[in-house]
């Protein structure tokens, strides 16, 4: 394989998951009595550009399909998240009634309606099915594609030009990311502003969080590697804010290169900074990951056999992504989980790809009372906890893998 961004062969090797189907390829009951899909899982460093990316496999039409069942809204956090960025960047960018702003990825449109409460015109981009219909019943305008520099030039042709671009947890889930920022480039205004927010790697590398790995995020950022690639791109970073979201993450403020509008923040030179001095730069800083998910995934394992040896019932919380890296790679099934809770009506009813253990409502919890309560979307455990606190009225406790194995 060859880099996705510099085009150098790839031959450094970050971590090696196994295999495992696509992470949101959920399972009906007719599903159950037939085979799956798997792809290998091994993530790759470019000696080149230091760009970290999952071995290509299976396209984006494979796994961002018609019934995709990632919906931003069902989580409280995320959306407190979303308003609060609506408010700071009318505030920073002077936006108003006659400004236009397009988020690409608009999901269900958890970001677009706040924007819409201010009568502020706004376009969503979102080549899934069904999160895409949710967005409309929100009243959010959505063009239902994949975001490319061919979908910018037909924007351009309709008359769209945009004051304010937003791209959350995107960037790393696009395989041809050159394509993507240029369409970026296209689509601004000279003096308009996009804004990216996806997972730091810094902080994926530091914490273990090898779970946030899977098939549909083709590549881990750094802020070193997104100044480079976007100045290839037609895009230059002016300022980046480190965000707590999804277990530590970046927004960058990026404008057309060669704009004079947002000079440059110190915050820039300072973050670069940072990853220089911890090596991300070098094949040492990438070293030793692999054995560190091997810990984890063998601590959880130790835990959940000694749970059953004493007739303990362990369920998990959040059909989530990273939480099928994690049971796919440890090779746990229903036998040691007996049951995945989720919010979301899209995935209550089917199981788990990989593990196939069923996927239940809520209410399951007060009818099983069990012990504990493995909770996969770690990012948002303080959530979780407290919407489940009533069990600790029978003993129950939480537990959580990553980046060790807690219990509380």
């Amino acid at each position: 394989m060859r880099c996705r961004h510099c085009d150098s062969e790839l031959n450094l090797t970050l971590i090696d998951l196994g295999a495992a189907p696509p992470s949101n390829a959920y399972l009906t009951e007719k599903m159950l009595r037939a085979p799956e899909k798997w792809f290998p899982l091994r993530v790759l460093v470019c000696r080149n550009c230091w760009l970290v990316q999952t071995e290509d496999y299976a396209g984006a039409e494979e796994l961002f399909s018609a019934d995709y069942a990632y919906f931003s809204s069902y989580s409280k956090i995320w959306l407190a998240h979303a308003k609060e960025y609506v408010q700071k960047m009318v505030e920073r960018f002077k936006l108003g009634t006659s400004s236009q702003v397009v988020e690409v990825a608009a999901n269900d449109g958890y970001l677009l309606q706040y924007f819409n409460e201010l009568n502020i015109p706004s376009l969503g981009i979102e080549p899934t099915a069904g999160t895409a219909a949710a967005a409309r019943a929100k009243g959010v305008e959505i063009v239902e594609a994949f975001f490319c520099t061919r979908l910018a030039h037909k924007l351009l042709e309709q008359g769209v030009r945009a004051d304010l671009m937003a791209a959350n947890n995107v960037l790393a889930h696009v395989p041809d990311i050159n394509d993507f920022i240029q369409a970026f480039a296209l689509v601004l205004k000279p003096e308009g502003v996009a804004t990216f927010e996806f997972p730091h790697l810094y902080r994926l590398i530091a914490e273990k969080q090898f779970d946030t790995m899977y098939h549909e995020h083709f590549s881990y950022l750094s802020l070193t590697h997104v100044v480079r690639i976007f100045k290839h791109n037609g895009l230059e970073v002016f300022d980046v804010e480190e965000q707590e979201t999804h277990g530590g993450s970046l927004r960058v403020f990026a404008r057309k290169l060669g704009a004079k509008n947002n000079p440059v923040s110190n915050n820039v030179a300072k973050l670069l900074d940072l990853e220089r001095h911890a090596g991300m730069t070098t094949p040492e800083y990438y070293a030793g990951f692999q054995e560190k998910a091997c810990l984890v995934k063998n601590d959880l394992l130790f835990f959940l056999l000694k749970a059953a040896a004493d007739k303990k019932k362990v369920i998990a919380y959040g059909a989530a992504a990273k939480g099928n890296t994690l049971l796919n790679y440890a090779g746990i099934r229903p036998d040691l989980i007996k049951f995945v809770v989720d919010l979301n009506p899209a995935k209550q009813g089917k199981s788990m790809p990989g593990s196939r253990i069923p996927i239940v409502p809520e209410a399951k919890i007060l009818a099983e009372k069990p012990d504990y309560i493995l909770i996969l979307p770690w990012n948002i455990r303080g959530e979780v906890m407290g919407q489940l606190a009533y069990v600790r009225e029978w003993g129950g406790k939480f537990v959580t893998a990553v980046p060790s194995l807690e219990i509380q």
